[in-house]
């Protein structure tokens, strides 16, 4: 199986730029976190996807995006954060979702909805993130941020993201092919882009027939210059010592009262959907250090 990376090229005399990605055990350990059921595991995927490609470009190692569809359908809030590193993560409200359309496709844009907005964060680690709000086109996530690449950033852009599902509902085939246009584009650039758009192939039909994501760079853009590779992967920064400092943040009475009910505590991370147990004998010492920082402050 080909491994889970971005590719990162310049076509045309460098008019256009691309971004081809693999992200296929990514998205399948998505599925696997937060058991998703196909159009649930699509529209996350497709949205994972395209949010590991934007952050593909950060420079500093603590900046991250954050990509989040609200188009109150039944898929509920689908949220997506990678950071320069290629750590990506997310979650969608509804992973329950087996919704086809009349074509036998997934319908991914019945399940995100169009009554609603995409909104993109940047942040650069200055004291304020980058936000960009757009309406939702379509729902099926490639088109939603075209349309925001063009709206919130100035940046005319052709969006092919996909997720194949396997009968078993396994992630078979996950990617996505980006390419925009730079401001030096020419009459011919832009024209050149129509046609590769209006005959390319769904990428992850490509990925799951075998090709490279080199080769399916040339297979569009012949001239195509490989600049950068990028690994990434599903990876979330959640500990039991992360939800253990946000404990101690609670009154002193809600921490008590868990220990006396004598049930303990369970945390859920919203993220990868992993649970983290707190015994009473665990609550007992988040107190007691809560104390000892108190003391020291």
């Amino acid at each position: 199986m080909m491994k889970d990376e971005i590719v990162i090229a310049e076509a045309l005399d460098g008019q256009i730029r691309i971004h081809a990605a693999c992200t296929t055990a990514l998205v399948e350990q998505a599925r696997i976190h937060h058991h998703c059921m196909p159009t649930s595991a699509a529209a996350l995927g497709r949205t994972l996807t395209v949010t590991a490609i934007m952050a593909s470009d950060l420079k500093g190692e603590n900046e991250k995006v954050t990509a989040m569809f609200n188009g109150h359908g039944p898929a509920g809030t689908v949220l997506a954060q990678a950071d320069a590193k290629g750590n990506v993560k997310g979650f969608i409200g509804d992973p329950n979702l087996y919704l086809v359309r009349e074509d036998g496709h997934l319908a991914v844009g019945q399940a995100i909805g169009t009554d609603g907005n995409l909104t993109v964060s940047r942040d650069m680690g200055l004291k304020e993130p980058f936000t960009g709000v757009s309406k939702i086109q379509s729902g099926e996530v490639g088109d939603d941020f075209a349309y925001y690449f063009a709206i919130s950033e100035q940046t005319p852009s052709v969006v092919g993201v996909g997720v194949l599902v396997s009968p078993d509902g396994t992630i078979k085939a996950s990617g996505g092919l980006i390419y925009q246009l730079l401001p030096n584009a020419t009459e011919e650039a832009i024209s050149f882009c129509e046609n590769v758009a209006a005959t390319q192939k769904p990428v992850s039909e490509l990925i799951d027939s075998g090709l490279s994501l080199d080769e399916i760079i040339h297979t569009y853009f012949s001239d195509a210059n490989i600049l950068d590779r990028r690994n990434i992967q599903w990876h979330c920064e959640c500990s039991k010592e992360r939800f253990a400092a946000s404990l101690m943040t609670l009154k002193d009475s809600e921490i008590e009262e868990m220990i006396n009910d004598e049930k303990g505590a369970e945390c859920v991370c919203q993220y990868c959907n992993t649970a983290y147990q707190f015994t009473s004998e665990d609550l007992k010492e988040i107190l007691k250090q809560k104390h000892v920082e108190n003391r020291e402050c």
